[in-house]
């Protein structure tokens, strides 16, 4: 046998050491892929696994094909299909099978962008003789299954500065002018294409400029479902040639997309827009404008509840309540830095020669009424409150219903104290929010820590102990939560609350960000216990954002049917024939002098159809009235999810949804 000096040994081949989430290192020959990791560790994890997880160089994670080569020192997650994040690339991948689709069917189809999104993913195409509607999905949708059975590979292709003109010539004389101003404005990003190749010959049947990444092979893709079809501007500008959008999902398997569809439909069901149709809570008007909202009686009912249940906690967390102007001056918002990084948000007038701006936020108009007296360390915290209006530009085609508006109401708090006291001030936010929520049956899906960002204003010292404080705090709460590490906004920290709905869907309402930023460009100050004078600390609170937000989350929390405390009709009474019609009006006044909200249904229609009528409206009770009920002074109660519960003494009736309303329960207690 040769020695190591001998000419006839043999070299090992280079080597290089990964590390796995566990800590434990695997060495690989350099240039091994994730694939070559997983055959490494066992042929079971080479089978299951889908992509990987890359931390290179202490830098952020990162996506990587399968096949990608692996470097010396990385840290890798293999990603199966039970990891949240496997669901991108699968969806990535549907998104090229997709447009492939689409392009064997219709020629002509020239293809733009189709990146994975949160619900599944989507394609912009140009197609000059043909409009897609979803009569065509289930032509697409079976070319799918034919690319998806075929198996086709996944081959990622760089380009080097020296292809980049001639692969810019070739998609230019193939037509696809997007896919070349794509490649032409990232020439200097190391562009990379995707080619689809037939498992058989190798041959490239489709390919496409992306960064992925994707699957190996077309098919694990295991359930896809076409849902809509929409115009959309080429990189989002109205100037730019129109589009069509194709809407997509995809998931690991049949159930998971059944599941899917079912909760898209209930959500489809309970559109706070079709909802304000049928039971007429809001509008908005041309004649007004976008994004512009009329509140109608039965949801205004329904925000002065609201108002009046977070009045009642503000008292009991001693907060002031201040009201302030719709605008103000240009300088006040020079002050606040709002004109040098929020401009194109805001809506300007010009009064008298004098540049003023309607508000897209309360925090300046606060930190003035603090400026407004002289403050000693005794007087901290100081908690301003306001329902403040607030007006904001949103492109027109981003707006939608009540979500997201031009013009709406913030439930604004900002807290003024010492540095000291933030760790307290937090625990109390926190119970607030908690108690908040539990008066709507909703949980919280996720809390999140956002920490310090690169570019930040403060002091270093400043962060780490209002960092400390907020974790702290959240320690102490009980409340289990992530850290977002670099995601806090520029002038300090924030906490972030999500919230579930009914049917599980997640939305970020309540937040709480501390802010060095404010009281150094408004010059706040205090006079501390030794006599110095100190900077204190903001603190932005807002519980339920917006209301118009907010309120749209509970119409579809509710699916329209709110409980007794917030319906704006609690109790409809429904006479059995006009000769009852006296009777029922002296029945709504002796509910409405026990505070609960009634109408009398005056139409000569009959008794079934008004309380058809009134399960339409979503009325918590029906009090039926006839012959019977006025002899025994009493009422036959229905209660809208429950049915027919009989005759009850009207006392009886008033005292129960009395008390229902006023404990602002979530079920009947009868």
């Amino acid at each position: 046998m040769p020695d190591a000096s001998s000419p006839h040994a043999v070299t090992p081949p280079p080597s290089m050491t990964v590390t796995l989430p566990n800590g434990a290192s695997q060495s690989l020959t350099r240039g091994a892929s994730a694939l070559d990791l997983a055959r490494a560790i066992g042929p079971g994890l080479a089978k299951a696994a889908v992509a990987c997880e890359i931390v290179r160089d202490g830098g952020e994670p990162f996506l990587s094909d399968f096949h990608a080569p692996l470097q010396d020192g990385d840290r890798v997650r293999l990603l199966t299909s039970k990891d949240p994040e496997s669901l991108w690339v699968l969806r990535h991948t549907a998104a090229h099978v997709m447009a492939q689709a689409v392009q064997r069917l219709f020629p002509s189809a020239k293809i733009a962008i189709g990146p994975a999104i949160e619900t599944g993913f989507y394609y912009d195409f140009e197609i000059p003789d043909h409009t897609l509607t979803p009569d065509d999905f289930a032509a697409i949708e079976a070319e799918i299954a034919r690319i998806v059975a075929q198996g086709q590979r996944l081959r990622r292709r760089e380009v080097s500065p020296a292809e980049v003109d001639a692969t810019l010539a070739q998609l230019r004389a193939q037509g696809e002018i997007y896919k070349a101003e794509l490649l032409e404005s990232h020439r200097d990003h190391g562009p990379t294409f995707y080619d689809c190749v037939s498992p058989e010959d190798g041959a490239a049947k489709w390919f496409d400029f992306c960064a992925g990444p994707h699957l190996q092979d077309t098919s694990g893709i295991k359930a896809v479902k076409l849902l809509s079809v929409a115009g959309a501007y080429w990189r989002g500008d109205e100037k730019n040639a129109q589009l069509q959008r194709i809407y997509a999902t995809a998931f690991w398997s049949q159930a998971d997309l059944d599941a899917f569809l079912q909760q898209r439909e209930e959500a489809e069901r309970r559109d706070h827009r079709k909802l304000a149709r049928e039971l007429d809570l809001f509008s908005i008007r041309d004649e007004i404008g976008p994004g512009l909202i009329l509140w109608h009686p039965p949801l205004a009912t329904v925000r002065e509840e609201l108002e009046a249940f977070l009045r009642q906690k503000l008292r009991e967390y001693d907060y002031q309540t201040v009201y302030t102007p719709h605008l103000a001056k240009k300088d006040l918002w020079d002050i606040s830095g709002h004109t040098s990084h929020y401009l194109e948000n805001m809506f300007t007038l010009d009064i008298e020669g004098q540049p003023y701006i309607l508000k897209p936020m309360n925090c300046p108009m606060h930190t003035m009424i603090f400026k407004s007296h002289l403050h000693s360390y005794r007087d901290l915290p100081i908690r301003i409150a306001e329902m403040g209006t607030v007006y904001r530009y949103e492109k027109s085609g981003v707006m939608h219903g009540l979500n997201r508006v031009r013009g709406f109401t913030q439930d604004d708090a900002h807290l003024f104290c010492r540095p000291d006291q933030i760790q307290s001030e937090i625990l109390d936010l926190i119970a607030f929010i908690n108690e908040t929520f539990a008066a709507f049956g909703m949980a919280f899906s996720q809390v999140e820590l956002s920490t310090r960002p690169e570019q930040y204003v403060g002091e270093l010292a400043d962060w780490n102990e209002a960092e400390a404080a907020l974790k702290n705090a959240l320690d102490a709460s009980g409340s289990p939560f992530v850290v977002n590490e670099g995601d806090g906004a520029f002038y300090g920290p924030k906490i972030d609350f999500k919230i579930q709905d009914a049917i599980g869907r997640t939305w970020q309402c309540a937040t709480i960000q501390l802010d060095f930023n404010l009281p150094a460009r408004f010059e706040l100050s205090y006079k501390d216990s030794d006599g110095a004078v100190k900077r204190p600390i903001m603190i932005h609170r807002a519980i339920f954002g917006s209301m118009e937000r907010f309120v749209g989350i509970l119409i579809e929390h509710y699916a329209g049917a709110f409980p007794l405390w917030l319906a704006p009709t609690q109790a409809m009474i429904l006479p059995i024939s006009d000769r009852h019609l006296e009777a029922a009006r002296q029945t709504q006044k002796t509910l409405r002098a026990a505070g609960l909200r009634a109408l009398v249904d005056e139409s000569g229609e009959t008794i079934g159809n008004k309380i058809r009528k009134a399960q339409l409206q979503k009325i918590p009770y029906m009090l039926v009235l006839g012959d019977k009920e006025i002899e025994q002074d009493a009422v036959a109660v229905r209660e809208r999810r429950a049915g027919n519960l009989g005759a009850m003494p009207l006392a009886r009736v008033c005292e129960v949804l009395r008390q229902e309303a006023t404990s602002r329960a979530q079920a009947t207690t009868f």
